[in-house]
C-alpha cells in the first residue's frame, strides 16, 4: 500500500461524506438491524478504527481513541468529517514513521480494551485492515441510504474520474 492508494480511499469516502451532508437529521440517525445501526454511528465507528489500531496502537498517541455513545449521539456529519481528517494524519504518520518497518510486528495490549491480552500486529496489517473495515461498512451504509429512499453516489474507486486517479 502507498499514499496513493489510501488517497483513493479517501475520494471514495468524500464521496460518501458529501452526500451525507444531504440528509435530513432522521435519516443520519435513523436505526437498522444491521451494521452499527445508524449512518452516523457506522461512520463514527468506521473513523474510530483508524484511530484505534493506527493512532494508539501503532502509534501510541492516545490512550482512548474512542468516543463514548454521548459523544456520538451529538455528532453531526461536519464533526465526522474531522474525526476522519484526524484518522488521516494518523494513516500519514503510519507511512512517514514506518516505512523501513511496514513489516515489523508490534506488541501490546491495545489501550482501549483493558485486561484483552496482547496482540501481535504489524503497522502493513493495520492499516489493510483499517481500509478494508472500512469498505465493509461503506457498503452497510450504502444499504442504510437505499432503504431510507436514497439513491448512493458511486464510491468505487474505479469510478472515480480519471484525472482524480491521477493525482
Amino acid at each position: 500500500m502507498e499514499k496513493l492508494e489510501y488517497e483513493w480511499v479517501k475520494q471514495a469516502r468524500q464521496i460518501l461524506l458529501n452526500q451525507c451532508k444531504e440528509l435530513n437529521e432522521d435519516d443520519f440517525t435513523k436505526e437498522f438491524e444491521f451494521g452499527f445501526q445508524s449512518i452516523r454511528d457506522s461512520l463514527v465507528h468506521v473513523a474510530g478504527c483508524y484511530h484505534a489500531w493506527l493512532g494508539s496502537f501503532i502509534l501510541s498517541e492516545t490512550s482512548s481513541p474512542l468516543f463514548t455513545k454521548e459523544v456520538i449521539n451529538n455528532m453531526q456529519v461536519d464533526d465526522i468529517q474531522r474525526y476522519f481528517q484526524q484518522a488521516d494524519r494518523h494513516v500519514e504518520k503510519v507511512f512517514e514513521q514506518f516505512t523501513d518497518k511496514f513489516d515489523e510486528v508490534i506488541e501490546k495490549e491495545p489501550s482501549w480494551k483493558a485486561n484483552s491480552g496482547f496482540i501481535k500486529k504489524t503497522p502493513r496489517q493495520l492499516l489493510i485492515h483499517s481500509i478494508t473495515h472500512e469498505s465493509h461498512h461503506k457498503g452497510q451504509i450504502i444499504a442504510m441510504l437505499r432503504l431510507l429512499g436514497h439513491i448512493p453516489k458511486s464510491t468505487d474507486i474505479v469510478g472515480l474520474p480519471a484525472k482524480e486517479l491521477a493525482k
